[in-house]
């Protein structure tokens, strides 16, 4: 009942004891006070000390994971190698082959650890925000997608790799009036944006959803009266529900991020480049 307890106490404020008023959550969810440093440029909130424990977490668990590699692994060794094979095999090698797939291993595995670790926290007791629910991370990390496929796709063939992105082999010339354009802006726009967007919404609609779920437990139990605390069992059944379905999205939506950025890659590298 931890999480529910928690959930109750996130959106208490929301609930009038004396009008008995439901309150539904709103975007201002994600704009919480400043903390530390208010009004300047380094003023850090409640998702940003979010982000900055998940970051530590991450790290330390790595340290911990593989400061003493043996041959014959200990638990933590192994829990450790195999999150990272499972980025290894399953998206670079599988997608990029051997010799790419170790070459942007190291960023596809920060990616993909990143996202999964700042998705989790929409579901832990006393976090209860996703890190990726405000633009700015899953931006951040669809412009390093970006600027990566690029990179590779430059330094495979510097002088071919934007012409023949935009002038396809194959087309009839007359065509390229209509073809290049879709290329610009599926290639080039796109890519970030529908990065960006997914990630984003994703968290931010399920965040949003549980919030509304255990406020409307709190309010149908402790607040309406009469038969509506059957309700209320009904809207915590559904919590409790999509709370797992919750865990589901955040791996899911690190995978789908990380894999995407593999793909771009993997298209910049194509031979006709």
């Amino acid at each position: 009942m931890a999480l529910f307890s928690n959930a109750v106490h996130l959106v208490a404020p929301r609930i009038s004891a004396e009008e008995g008023e439901f309150h539904p959550p709103s975007l201002d969810e994600f704009f919480p006070p400043a903390i530390f440093f208010e009004g300047t440029p380094f003023e850090i909130n409640r998702i940003m000390l979010i982000r900055i424990l998940m970051a530590i977490v991450v790290l330390l668990l790595f340290w911990l994971g593989t400061r003493k590699m043996r041959v014959i692994p200990t638990r933590g060794q192994s829990l450790t190698e195999m999150a990272l094979d499972f980025v290894r095999v399953s998206i670079a090698e599988n997608l990029l082959g051997k010799v790419d797939g170790k070459r942007f291993l190291p960023i596809l595995t920060t990616m993909f650890f990143m996202i999964f670790a700042f998705n989790i926290t929409g579901i832990i007791p006393g976090i209860n925000m996703p890190g990726t629910a405000l633009i700015g991370t899953p931006l951040v990390l669809a412009v390093v997608s970006y600027v990566t496929f690029i990179y590779a796709g430059i330094k495979k063939s510097p002088k071919n790799f934007f012409k023949n992105s935009l002038f396809p082999s194959g087309v009839p010339k007359p065509f390229y009036i209509i073809v290049t354009p879709i290329e610009i802006l599926s290639t080039f726009i796109l890519r970030p944006v529908t990065l960006t967007l997914r990630l984003l919404m994703n968290l931010m609609v399920g965040h949003l959803i549980l919030v509304l779920a255990f406020s409307a437990t709190n309010f149908f139990m402790f607040y309406a009266g009469g038969f509506f605390p059957a309700l209320g069992v009904g809207t915590l059944a559904f919590g409790f529900a999509f709370t797992l379905f919750e865990i589901l999205v955040a791996v899911l939506q690190a995978y789908v991020f990380t894999i995407l950025t593999a793909v771009y890659i993997q298209l910049a590298l194509a031979e006709e480049h």
